[in-house]
């Protein structure tokens, strides 16, 4: 069914939800996007893999960028889809994948694309494959690869990632390692003719267990690291003494480590044992003290705290684009198999950012 960008936040949020776009299956969600899109005249309309990139030219002092990824992570089992309006003691819910990370966001995006078709700054709307897995795949790194000229002319971006309907400022970095042990396979009735990799994860896990992580400040904001084991496999048979074991690490870490210094800190913590680094994003300093950063926190009077996860605010700031996160649904919950969002948060997130950009040319709930 198309996309009606007339319909409210919410039931736009609904619709985007139960198209179910799990990473890698992008295509159907972006398919309905770009149909979306392409009728409203003062957009111009740029599709690459699948991620659309819209931007007004109307000559402003002053571009923008709004940005939001179209995928998420696996559903449940059972499915949490369709999405559902459920009551709750603090008020009516959308409950479902998606809800919070980050299809509000991007109902947010495209009902600012149809309702505002005069805004006070120029507008690049940007909806994104690929933000949920590894950084290869990632929609805004290939338009900054393949078309960085439809981005690098902003002054500022906004990532409406969930925050609660906060700012929050910068990122931390986020880096994957694989730690293997190796032994010697052998019938587990005679061990003694080899060797039991899983047993020597131990040591790997006694470092994480001992681990003391740091919270730091950065440009006045709180980061608080974070080191886990996120996954461990090994052995072939039940009858086999296992001759390799992998451990899956994450290191979260804050925007004062550059990736190289966060690879060098994990040798640290690793020291004697070898990994493979299988993805390292570096995060994002705040940057709030920049002039378009300032306009916009003074514009919305939110608070303004630290994001905790890792978002493609990074991404823009290696464009040169300073960028802050701020879009409806609380960070918590994404990911998660409860994943539901205030409808009042929905309405209050755009409503926030149609005052920023409308000034004055639409009123919330008009339509092309």
């Amino acid at each position: 069914m198309p996309l009606d960008l007339t319909s409210d936040v919410v039931t736009l949020t609904a619709a985007l939800c139960d198209i179910e776009s799990v990473s890698l299956s992008e295509t159907t969600i972006c398919d309905a996007i770009e149909a979306a899109l392409r009728p409203l005249e003062h957009l111009t309309v740029t599709r690459i893999g699948n991620t659309v990139v819209a931007r007004t030219e109307l000559g402003r002092g002053e571009r923008v960028v709004l940005a939001g990824h179209i995928d998420t992570v696996p559903l449940t089992d059972p499915p949490n889809l369709p999405t559902r309006r459920l009551p709750t003691e603090q008020g009516e819910v959308l409950w479902g994948r998606g809800t919070v990370d980050m299809k509000g966001g991007v109902a947010v995006q495209l009902r600012l694309a149809a309702t505002v078709p005069e805004p006070s700054r120029d507008v690049t709307y940007v909806f994104y494959e690929g933000e949920e897995i590894e950084s290869e795949f990632n929609g805004l790194l290939h338009v900054q690869e393949q078309r960085p000229d439809l981005i690098e002319d902003a002054d500022f971006a906004v990532l409406l990632e969930p925050t609660g309907a906060v700012v929050e400022g910068g990122c931390k970095g986020t880096m994957r390692i694989d730690i293997t042990t190796k032994g010697a396979a052998a019938h587990s009735a005679r061990p003694w003719n080899g060797h039991n990799a899983i047993h020597d994860a131990a040591d790997i896990l006694g470092r994480l267990t001992a681990y003391e992580t740091r919270t730091v400040v950065v440009d006045g904001l709180e980061y608080r690291e974070a080191l886990n084991a996120v996954s461990i496999s090994g052995g072939i048979a039940g009858n086999v003494i296992p001759d390799r074991c992998t451990v899956s690490v994450n290191y979260r870490y804050a925007p004062d480590r550059s990736e190289e210094e966060a690879v060098a800190h994990m040798h640290e913590v690793f020291d004697g044992l070898t990994f493979e680094v299988t993805d390292n994003a570096g995060g994002a300093r705040p940057g709030l003290d920049l002039p378009a950063a300032k306009a916009f926190v003074e514009a919305l009077g939110t608070e303004v705290i630290a994001k905790q996860g890792w978002t493609d605010v990074a991404r823009f700031q290696a464009m040169g684009v300073p960028a802050v996160n701020f879009g409806p649904g609380d960070p918590n919950l994404a990911h998660h198999d409860e994943e539901r969002c205030p409808v009042d948060q929905l309405v209050a997130a755009e409503a926030a950012m149609l005052r920023w950009l409308a000034d004055g040319h639409a009123t919330p709930g008009a339509g092309r």
